[in-house]
């Protein structure tokens, strides 16, 4: 494929490959670098031309061990071998599973649960890995000790390999797994043409250019981190810097010193990272910052906070960085990422609301000592069609009426791996009057003056520092955690607290054992959930058996559990 520009329009975007991208990026733009990855001060970096050699070669082993169509696990540190290995599995004809390695003498229930429904027939590493003692892929425990391992350090160069024949845009590329389950994880199917045209769609929103350049520490395995900071920079041709999500929680200022040193155009993350830069960068650390290169500054992933915005533009005002470049912005794995975003010409907009009217899905004026403040997350971006709907009745609510996002575009995914209930159900949703089909995001929210602002969550989906957890897999991992504690005998739910969302366990426990065994359970609930989802549990309330709030089917009403926690009603009646 021949680019004739240097990026990758909306209306050309049908029709090309992430294949083809980057094939006609290391004939056109050989020996401009693309991917830089951060240790320190050390640097390791690959050109177009460099990457494309790498990819061939690794795609070369690859399609003599493999089929076309099979899943291939991705087990790597951050780093350059990830994204070497990730685009030769599309060289190759093959499905990136990208993983996380678990931490030593952690629960593998998550990887467990993504061998078990992606089925890989390969895993890929890192001979540091797949040679350690303590690797999974030797723990005979491990769900990885039993599959084929391959260690890609020292791979033969094949410079003449040619990518399969078979790759099109429709092409499933990628299994995007979004749940930390234990229980019932979901792989989000993604095909070229899916990723392709939503890195059209960021491109033109934010906008991003061949002189544009980035700098990521966003895990690469979850959407942000994947889509934004490893296949963004290919489709559109720009640099970028990547690190390790380590390296910034242990010490934010990393982050900003990336940017600064590289001269970063654009870069971001969750609300969270923003608020660890106000309170963990110190005064001395600020000096010899210089963001004034930082034009895009854009915060997605979990709720976004007006106080966390404006005190970040005044953090570091002092270091150039401009208020004018907060980019708010709302998308989800299932519509590959990005969904909306604000108009950098429009700049920040606010709207403040009665508090509990929001909390019974309507928008109201807000009265004293009932306020809230939402963020816009902006416009829909690219050709997407985003409805407000009545998640009951399927109808279309008018503007300023709270109700669940719905999305349709081409850059929504092609439905979960191997569950093609939950696919009809969450893909192929139809509006009372028939149009569709719609993703339905789960996601709570309002359209005003034609721009978006989230409310909730539907689905009681739990984002902490901008990590999705399903509150049904951690409450499977409290029940788990003591032998006096019964299934459907747990809520679980955030709550905000100090400016961050914070995780809450409310546990039934017989009266009987309550005296004897309440600090055994809080300890222990707290010990599991905090290893198998790698998340702080803030409370843990022990409450008498009956006291969870249930439908009448029996399944737990976590709102208004959450509802009766913030009302202080919430009482073990002991």
């Amino acid at each position: 494929m021949a680019l004739t520009s240097p990026m990758v329009h909306l209306d050309r975007s049908a029709s090309i490959t992430v294949v083809g991208i980057l094939q006609a990026r290391a004939q056109q733009q050989r020996d401009q670098r693309i991917y830089t990855f951060l240790r320190g001060e050390e640097t390791e970096s690959l050109t177009f031309g460099g990457l494309d050699l790498r990819v061939r070669s690794l795609a070369a082993v690859l399609a003599k061990s493999c089929n076309s169509g099979d899943r291939v696990l991705l087990l790597y540190p951050p780093g350059l071998d990830y994204v070497v290995a990730l685009y030769a599995c599309m060289y190759a004809g093959v499905i990136a599973v990208p993983a996380y390695l678990p931490r030593p003498n952690r629960p593998l229930s998550r990887l467990e649960s993504i061998i078990a429904d992606a089925q890989p027939a390969l895993a890929l590493t890192s001979g540091e890995i797949l040679n350690s003692p303590r690797s999974v892929f030797r723990q005979q425990s491990s769900p990885a000790a039993q599959l084929r391992a391959l260690a890609t350090d020292d791979v033969p160069l094949a410079p003449a390999f040619e990518p399969d024949d078979g790759i099109s845009p429709e092409t499933p590329v990628i299994l995007q797994y979004t749940s930390g389950s234990t229980a019932s994880p979901r792989g989000v199917i993604l095909a070229h043409a899916n990723i392709v045209h939503n890195t059209a769609m960021i491109q033109q929103n934010f906008p991003l250019g061949p002189e544009s350049s980035t700098v990521f520490w966003l895990p690469p395995y979850h959407d942000m981190g994947l889509i934004g900071g490893i296949l963004q920079p290919l489709c559109t041709g720009f640099p970028v810097t990547l690190m390790s999500p380590v390296a910034f929680l242990q010490r934010p200022v990393r982050w900003l010193e990336a940017i600064s040193r590289f001269h970063a155009t654009c870069s971001g993350g969750p609300n969270f990272a923003y608020d660890l830069c106000v309170r963990g960068v110190s005064e001395e650390e600020k000096d010899g910052l210089d963001l004034s290169s930082w034009s895009v500054a854009f915060s997605g992933a979990e709720p976004i906070r007006k106080e966390t915005l404006e005190e970040f533009s005044a953090a570091f005002a002092g270091c150039g960085f401009r208020r004018s470049s907060l980019h708010p912005c709302y998308g989800l794995a299932e519509a590959t990422l990005m969904a909306t975003g604000i108009d950098p010409a429009e700049g920040l907009k606010f709207k403040t609301v009665s508090r509990s009217a929001m909390e019974q899905n309507r928008v109201e004026p807000a009265a004293e000592n009932d306020d809230y403040t939402l963020v816009s997350c902006g416009r829909a971006a690219g050709c997407q069609d985003v409805r407000i709907v009545d998640p009951a009745s399927c109808e279309p609510l008018a503007p300023g009426c709270i109700g669940e996002v719905w999305i349709a575009g081409p850059n929504v995914a092609l439905g979960y791996w191997g569950r093609p209930e939950k696919t009809e159900e969450t893909f192929r949703a139809v509006l009372a009057g028939g149009d569709g089909p719609f993703l339905r995001t789960g996601d709570l929210g309002f359209m005003r003056d034609g721009e978006l602002y989230i409310t909730g969550r539907l689905k009681d989906l739990i984002i902490i520092h901008g990590q999705n957890h399903y509150p049904h897999d951690i409450e499977f991992t409290a029940q788990r955690s003591h032998p006096d504690l019964k299934p459907s005998s747990t809520a679980a739910f955030s709550v905000s607290r100090d400016g961050f969302e914070r995780l809450v366990i409310v546990q039934e426990l017989n009266l009987r054992h309550a005296a004897e065994n309440e600090q055994d359970v809080i300890a222990n609930i707290a010990r599991a959930v905090s290893e198998t989802h790698d998340i702080r549990v803030d409370e843990v309330i022990v409450v008498r058996v009956g006291s969870i709030p249930r439908t009448t089917s029996g399944k737990i009403q976590r709102y208004l559990c959450r509802t009766a926690y913030l009302a202080g009603n919430l009482t073990s009646d002991k």
